[in-house]
């Protein structure tokens, strides 16, 4: 049995030159600044790790205030390395400033990793609810015989119950997918969100997204 011929992925093998290309002037600019050895290598590999953690929040949790900052700010970081590396910026003689962003990073990062890696937990699932009461059922009223007078006995009407609505079945997926937008409204807006919004983020129909929002209060 023949053996599948090795295919080479265009796009792995450009990301990877990129990746070595936007590593190594990393580690330029960090030597550049003052920190030399090991300290250089690892900045690299801290704005790297903390663009990946950014994208993975971004892919998971769909966008949100939070990923998107950080990722914006490590791409920056990776990207100023590299405009800063290619001419433009003398490396024996590296500004003030530019050494103070190279020396605070290491505590933006690991900021910036704690907040993405430290999520709040999914609160626990709401208990169903409680199923419609059966309605009473209306006792018949025994027909009243005829009696000899000349006009027939008035028998009284009863009035009829209006049935009570039946609760709208919701899968606990959905229900637990909507808590985590209206957690995410909350953190956003700083006010929880109401019924209009939560069917618009969901795009379900008015009767569901009210049976949802009943079973997140």
């Amino acid at each position: 049995m023949a053996r599948p011929a090795l295919r080479i992925d265009a796009v792995l093998v450009q990301a990877v030159i990129a990746g070595a290309l936007s590593f190594a002037h990393l580690h330029d600019l960090a030597a550049a600044a003052g920190q030399t050895g090991w300290k250089a290598w690892a900045y690299p590999v801290s704005v790297d790790l903390l663009l990946v953690a950014a994208w993975r929040r971004l892919r998971a949790d769909g966008p949100s205030r939070l990923a998107w900052c950080w990722f914006v700010i490590a791409l920056v970081a990776s990207l100023g390395a590299n405009v800063a590396t290619a001419g433009l910026l003398d490396l024996g003689d590296v500004p003030a400033w530019l050494r103070i962003l190279v020396a605070a990073w290491p505590a933006l990062a690991f900021m910036g990793g704690t907040l993405l890696a430290h999520s709040p937990a999914d609160p626990a699932p709401a208990p169903p609810a409680p199923s419609t009461p059966a309605q009473d059922s209306v006792p018949d009223t025994a027909a009243a015989e005829p009696s000899p007078a000349t006009e027939p006995p008035v028998v009284p009407q009863i009035e009829e119950i209006p049935a009570l609505p039946t609760a709208v079945p919701v899968p606990a997926a959905l229900v637990d997918h909507a808590r985590k937008v209206a957690d995410d409204h909350h953190a956003r807006t700083g006010a929880p969100i109401d019924t209009g919004t939560l069917r618009a983020r969901l795009g379900v129909p008015p009767h569901l997204a009210d049976a949802i929002a009943a079973q997140l209060n």
